[in-house]
């Protein structure tokens, strides 16, 4: 049995679904997300809620279940509220700033590391930290964990790029090997 699967989706004042056999379009007052419906499971609208029910039991089917849930129920809140990644940059000199269309970073290397924006990701910079928002959250994680990549944090020194609360656990070094 799906927990999530089963849960019902409230839809918002302001939001319009359109539903077909295969995908469901989420337009809302931020713009507009496309979600796919795999065979075999059903979404029905009803008085401002969403039920997504399943033809079978199969293993794969109840997978699918929650699923469709989840990403139409993300779907309606990237529409309404929208999401937001953020990122904190740790180390001296390291620096982010934003330039036309590239987030451009200073993070020590021997260049400036240049990341285009994309066209359905905002970002903002305050200081060392760096905010990434859009209204499609496996964009939005997806271009957070890009930008990490870039310089992700050291486990000596604990320098590089983090997301904000990550804890990064420092190995001892050298010297506190040899006192030991």
């Amino acid at each position: 049995m799906s927990r999530i699967g089963l849960q019902i989706i409230q839809v918002p004042d302001g939001v319009q679904i359109d539903l077909s056999q295969t995908q469901a379009v989420v337009k809302g007052p931020k713009g507009e997300l496309t979600v796919p419906i795999a065979r075999r499971i059903t979404v029905e609208q009803k008085d401002g809620t969403i039920k997504v029910s399943r033809q079978g039991e199969a293993g794969t089917i109840k997978a699918l279940h929650g699923l469709t849930r989840k990403l139409i129920a993300n779907a309606v809140d990237g529409v309404t509220k929208g999401f937001e990644k953020h990122l904190e940059i740790q180390g001296v000199g390291f620096r982010a700033a934003i330039q036309g269309n590239m987030l451009v970073l200073t993070v020590g290397y021997s260049h400036l590391v240049e990341f285009p924006k994309p066209e359905d990701v905002q970002f903002q910079v305050k200081g060392p930290k760096i905010t990434v928002s859009g209204i499609d959250k496996q964009r939005v994680g997806e271009v957070a964990a890009q930008i990490r990549r870039v310089r992700p944090p050291d486990a000596y020194k604990g320098k590089g790029i983090r997301y904000a609360g990550e804890v990064v656990r420092l190995k001892p070094g050298k010297a506190a090997k040899a006192a030991a």
